[in-house]
């Protein structure tokens, strides 16, 4: 794919999916550290208290990627964008755009969790995937015991293609954990709604 200029947004009524723009540091930060208990077990990056610096420093890493087409990081904002629900993202996980493939990531907030929002951004994220995007196949990849994320993954249309034994390290740098892999393809997946 020689030249690529990602969508900028998603709007939708109840949420914004967008990348991360320079000066929304705080936002980040208040989300991740209010929701560390909530976040520690299956996201490794969250930190008990992250610094502001650290929050303002990965927003512009994040918006400089996803100009460069290196990695494509976003928030889900509320609809007002004065709150940030939590992050989502088309992941290249270090392949080539040309590859037309992306892992789609995602955290919701502990106080937002558990009410269908992860969902709801992960048929929207499919939907935009498939029509605005280059993506041919995007997966969604999830620890084993994570069992909302799976939930979510399959809520959303996505298929269970296997699952990854002893694939990553969990809290320690001793114990390994499971991986469940879904998929989506071009052509084949239908949003929940469209059955």
């Amino acid at each position: 794919m020689e030249y690529f200029v990602a969508p900028e947004r998603l709007v939708t009524p109840t949420f914004t999916v967008r990348s991360y723009m320079p000066g929304e540091g705080p936002l980040v930060n208040e989300a991740s550290a209010s929701s560390y208990e909530h976040l520690r077990t299956f996201m490794p990056w969250a930190r008990p208290d992250p610094s502001l610096e650290s929050s303002e420093d990965f927003c512009r890493r994040c918006r400089g990627k996803y100009l460069l087409n290196e990695d494509f990081v976003m928030g889900i904002f509320s609809p007002a964008e004065d709150r940030l629900l939590g992050g989502t993202g088309f992941h290249l996980r270090g392949q080539s755009l040309d590859q037309r493939k992306a892992d789609i990531g995602m955290w919701i907030r502990a106080d937002a969790a558990g009410q269908g929002l992860g969902t709801a951004v992960l048929v929207a994220m499919l939907r935009w995937g498939f029509d605005a995007w280059p993506w041919l196949r995007l997966t969604w990849h999830c620890d084993t015991r994570n069992v909302p994320s799976a939930r979510t993954a399959q809520k959303a249309g996505m298929l269970l293609e296997g699952t990854h034994r002893s694939d990553t390290f969990g809290g320690s740098t001793t114990e390994r954990h499971d991986i469940h892999v879904f998929a989506a393809l071009r052509g084949e997946w239908t949003a929940p709604a469209e059955r």
